[in-house]
């Protein structure tokens, strides 16, 4: 089983250091040393998490994670500590800009990036600061690596592809003028060896942890995966397939065609998904799935193939009843 990381700091960091940058009121384990930032469904022990709203507040606390930015007063868990702000998100934002800052590129090819023995970039080709490419790699015009990003050895990119954009994810409150307001970005896309990546692919970085795509894994052309999404070994995936963000999937799983794949749910090893599929919620590995919702495709196929039989069986029924009895065109 993978270990989901997050967004580590270049040293661990003190607690009261973290509440005097912050400006934030401390209580609780005051001597406590963070080990990075992460969100609430990734969160281990060492991190630090923000929480801002009531319905969370019993989540958060008794998670994993060791440190919680909170915007009120509670009863703190034994080992923990929380540091009170009136806008949690706002601390958010503040420490990832800290740790991550914005870094203009100078030059095609960032000076910090790191490119294995054997690796070939075509023309055109943007890799960004802190970029680590393995050996033997191929990389095809027109492909765009965003900061922090890890690509394996012998890995192909084929052109126009974008490893790393920002995550798709926000900070949703109603009752002020932007109701959605972005949350920065600070994980990485991974990819490990022996991957393929199609034409025009977009691969999400993060949010605080690791969007990773497993090894020997095969991706057509044209497909989004979304931030934070794990995907096994020797997955193949067909053109146009959309995943959400925070999917899991398992090893050896096969998407066909356009296949849709909605948020943080998980899809077990081998299963196979036909084309246009649409899955809303988490599937058992080692099957063949097909439809909207996604169901096992024979009996989906079977449930077709009594659909189209309705106006006939329709017309029997009919034709059994009397004519005083049969419902009136209007």
């Amino acid at each position: 089983m993978r270990k989901f990381f997050s967004m580590r700091f270049p040293s661990p960091v003190s607690v009261q250091w973290l509440a005097d940058f912050l400006g934030a009121g401390l209580v609780g384990d005051k001597n406590g040393q963070a080990t990075g930032i992460n969100e609430i469904h990734k969160v281990e022990q060492g991190d630090l998490v923000f929480v801002d709203h009531p319905k969370y507040y019993d989540t958060c606390l008794r998670s994993a994670a060791s440190y919680i930015i909170i915007n009120k007063a509670v009863e703190v868990p034994p080992g923990k500590a929380i540091l009170i702000v009136d806008q949690p998100f706002e601390a958010y934002l503040r420490i990832v800009h800290h740790f991550r800052p914005f870094e203009p590129a100078a030059k095609m090819i960032s000076d910090s990036a790191v490119i294995g023995r054997g690796s070939y970039l075509y023309p055109n080709v943007f890799i960004g600061h802190h970029v680590t490419i393995g050996s033997n790699c191929l990389i095809h015009p027109n492909v765009t690596i965003l900061d922090h990003c890890v690509i394996g050895d012998n890995v192909i990119i084929q052109a126009g592809t974008v490893i790393g954009p920002d995550a798709f994810y926000y900070n949703t409150k109603k009752d002020r003028a932007v109701w959605y307001k972005k949350m920065a970005s600070c994980g990485r896309v991974v990819i490990e060896d022996d991957v393929e990546i199609g034409a025009g692919c977009t691969i999400d970085r993060g949010v605080t942890g690791d969007t990773i795509i497993g090894k020997g894994s095969r991706l057509d052309n044209m497909i989004h995966i979304g931030h934070d999404t794990v995907i096994g070994e020797n997955c193949l995936f067909a053109a146009q397939v959309g995943i959400a963000g925070a999917v899991r999937i398992g090893n050896g799983v096969i998407l066909w065609g356009q296949v849709g794949v909605s948020k943080t749910l998980t899809i077990g090893d081998n299963a196979v998904v036909l084309a246009q599929s649409g899955v809303p919620s988490s599937l058992e590995g080692g099957k063949i799935y097909f439809g909207y919702p996604a169901e096992d495709a024979s009996v989906k196929k079977r449930e077709l193939v009594w659909i189209k039989r309705i106006p006939e069986l329709w017309k029997k029924v009919m034709a059994g009843r009397p004519e005083e009895g049969r419902p009136k065109a209007h």
